[in-house]
Formats: C-alpha cells, structure tokens, sequence
C-alpha cells in the first residue's frame, strides 16, 4: 500500500486516537521537549473510563495531571527520571520512582520486564519517503516504539527533522494526530558569579581534542563559555542544549579529533530552546541515537579524552555521591551520570568530573558533607569519582586513600565548614589531629 494513502487511513482526531487505552495498560510518554501534550491531553480526559494504567516516562516539561490526587486509581505514574513536574507525588506516594541507570532502561522494554502496551510520541511529517523524524529526543523512545502494542504519533510540522537513527516509518505508526503547535521548551538558566567560579575549574581541566558530555545549567553552561579558547573539541553526550551552540559556530566544537562517530555531534536528546530546534533541523551536523547506544559505557570510552561532566547534591568525605534525593525525599534520578563517568574513566585521557557549589541554602549548609544525609541515594560510588569540582578548587580522588579524599575534598569545601569537616574526620580516625585544613578562600 502506498504509504500516503496509509497515512491519510491513520488519521484521526486525538480523543479516537486515545481509545484505544484499555485499563492496566502501560503507556509510554516521549519525554523531554518532545511530550506529545495533545495526546496526554486526550489520556488524561478518558480517566473515567480507565483503571490502574500505568505511565511510564523519563522527565517531561508539560501537562502531567495524571499524577493529581483525583487520579488516583484510574492513573500511576513510574518515574525513570523525578521532573518537578511529578516530584511532589512521587514523595506523597502517588507516583513510583525506579532507580535505573539511563542506558539500561530500554533493556526492561525489549526484555519483557517492563513491556509497553502504548507508546505516545511526537514527530516530524514524514519525508517522500514515509519517514517521520523522533526530532528533538530518540532517547528511549525508539526502542518503546519497536515493542509497543500501538503507537500513536502527534506529527506536528514545528517539530525538527533530526538525523541519525533517528526516524520511524508511517507503517510503524497505528494512529496519527496532525497538529501545529509550538515544541516544548527550556530557557537557559542565568549563569551567575558561582558558576562561572566553577566553570573555570571545569573548563581548565579540558584540552584540546576532548569530547565532552554535558548536562544542563548554569555549570555545564558556565565551563562551555571558558571553552572559546579551546580547540577541536567534541560532544558525545546524552544531551545538550543551546549553548553549544554557538561554540560550534565558533569553530570551537568541531568534532574533528572525536575517535568514534567523527565530525559529528552525538547524543540521545535535547533540551533547549527554538534556536537550538531551528540549528539541529535537518542539519548532517547532528546525529541522534537511542540512549541504549550513546550511554553504553563501552561505546563511550571508544572516544579518546572524554570529559564527562556531571553535577551532584552532596559528595561525602569518601567520596560517595548523592544526585537523586535529598535525604529521603527523590529529587531527580541516576540519570546517565555513572553511564558516563565510567566511560570517561575508561577513555584515553578521559576525565569524570562531578562539578557542584560547595554550599546550599544560601550558603547556610555545605555540600561537602561528612557523611550523606540519612535516606540519601549513592548514585555514584567513591570508587568511580575521579574529580570533584567547587568554586574553591579541583580535588582528584581516584587512586587515593580515605585520609587523601578528606584532605582534599576539605580544602574545595567552603572555608566555613572546613574546621567542622576536619573535626570529624579526625574522630573517625580518617585524620591526624595534626593536619592542617586551610581556611583561605580561593
């Protein structure tokens, strides 16, 4: 069959689209700037006629009034990733989080352990040839798509046409929803004085050469503004954002050096805004793949000097990582942070960097801490963390013993916690009495 006239069978109102919900259901949502609200829009809407289906998603930016407390019973949300949009019912026990490494989520679809009924996505139109374009984030979308029960596509024209493993044919779609409408976005976060003291650190310990991975905020956005002087550098990285951009109209990211996938920018998704949308549309430049691929610490490490930066709410005395929560309360999730880390360790040159403020609160509470908080998640083990970065310094770990770390993490901490640091190190024995703990600030 022709595949325009397959199309046009397809199509159909978003209300007809979504009926095909049925109670228990597991219902994937594209997440990112790339949630198809159209379709969850209709989802939600049948809520009186559906019973315990569960969604299942990574962070997403738009409509989520499937967790509100009147849906209990006809929704339940799984979290691979706690947005701020889910947040507060994940912690009021209306919605489930399960901590799982990025690139090993896709693993659960295709092995049966978490099958997907339905799939709701959005895409680009499709091409002359029937293919439509996942845009904004392939992620683990791909892969829910190619196990899913039924696919439903909200094609919207605004949205980019992305390349690489990037694209799903009209024959692969059930139910197809037509609508213009602006793509989800996120605004650049406003890089403050902190950040930038971070980012230089940050950006010093890059050479020329690297590939970087990079996440979003004022750090990543902060070391990316330091990086003009540097020269042929890459990215590999389960996301990015619009500050690339104009690295890369620099000439700065040029992607010439990478050791795997040369000349081309790589990762899963995007977050950003319509001049990061407009500069990846149909740009050879850009190469998406599925999160199961760019977040393989194997593949990975097949770059030389990979520089995986990555950020963290507290880091302990040993080393231990926390990112997910605070205390017992979840926060985000595992994300593709230890995804990454490993593979940079295991690089040529590569470098695993965990970059944070040395203080929260307003500067009332360090993030240095002697120990986590109690219910705090160990994302990443002392046995993975090489570098920790504040705006007071670099500390290298890797390779150290507990005496060492202490020392070193001490001295990045803020000048006011160091004395309180220092004293508890040395009754867990981990410091001499002698040793002095510098107070200076950077």
């Amino acid at each position: 069959m022709n595949w325009i006239s397959d199309y046009k069978q397809k199509l159909m109102h978003a209300d007809q689209a979504l009926d095909v919900v049925t109670s228990k259901d597991r219902v994937y949502i594209h997440p990112g700037c790339a949630e198809p609200e159209i379709l969850v829009e209709a989802l939600i809407s049948r809520a009186p006629n559906l019973r315990d289906v569960e969604i299942v998603h990574l962070l997403t930016l738009g409509n989520a009034d499937y967790i509100k407390p009147e849906m209990e019973g006809h929704f339940r949300h799984n979290a691979m990733f706690v947005g701020g949009n889910v947040r507060q019912a994940v912690n009021e026990g209306r919605a489930d989080y399960t901590p799982i490494f990025l690139g090993e989520i896709e693993a659960l679809f295709t092995t049966g352990a978490l099958p997907i009924d339905v799939a709701l996505i959005q895409v680009s139109p499709p091409d002359e040839h029937g293919f439509c374009s996942f845009g904004v984030g392939v992620d683990t979308t791909l892969t829910a798509c190619q196990v899913a029960r039924t696919v439903i596509a909200h094609v919207n024209d605004q949205m980019p046409r992305t390349l690489g493993d990037a694209f799903i044919h009209v024959r692969k779609i059930d139910r197809i929803v037509e609508d213009s409408r602006p793509v989800l976005e996120i605004k650049p976060v406003e890089i403050s004085e902190l950040h930038s003291r971070i980012g230089k650190h940050v950006a010093d310990l890059i050479e020329d050469g690297s590939t970087l991975q990079l996440g979003i905020g004022g750090i990543p956005d902060a070391a990316l503004s330091f990086m003009h002087s540097k020269k042929h550098l890459g990215i590999h990285s389960e996301m990015f954002s619009d500050s690339v951009v104009g690295l890369v109209e620099a000439g700065v990211i040029n992607n010439e050096k990478k050791t795997l996938h040369p000349g081309k920018i790589t990762a899963g998704f995007m977050l950003g805004t319509r001049k990061l949308f407009s500069f990846v549309d149909n740009n050879p430049l850009i190469e998406l793949h599925p999160t199961r691929y760019i977040n393989d610490p194997f593949i990975i490490s097949q770059n030389d000097r990979m520089v995986a930066i990555n950020s963290a709410i507290q880091v302990d005395l040993t080393g231990q990582v926390c990112a997910d929560s605070l205390g017992h309360s979840i926060y985000s999730g595992i994300g593709g942070q230890v995804d990454f880390l490993r593979g940079a360790a295991r690089s040529k040159g590569g470098k695993p960097i965990i970059a944070l403020p040395a203080t929260a609160k307003d500067g009332s509470v360090s993030r240095i801490v002697p120990r986590l908080d109690p219910g705090a998640g160990v994302v990443t083990s002392r046995g993975d963390v090489h570098y920790v970065v504040t705006e007071f310094g670099v500390a290298y770990l890797h390779g150290k013993n507990i005496r060492q770390r202490c020392q070193a993490l001490i001295e990045i901490a803020h000048p006011k916690f160091r004395n309180e640091l220092s004293e508890f190190a040395v009754c867990q024995k981990w410091l001499p009495q002698c040793v002095p703990v510098p107070a200076e600030v950077a």
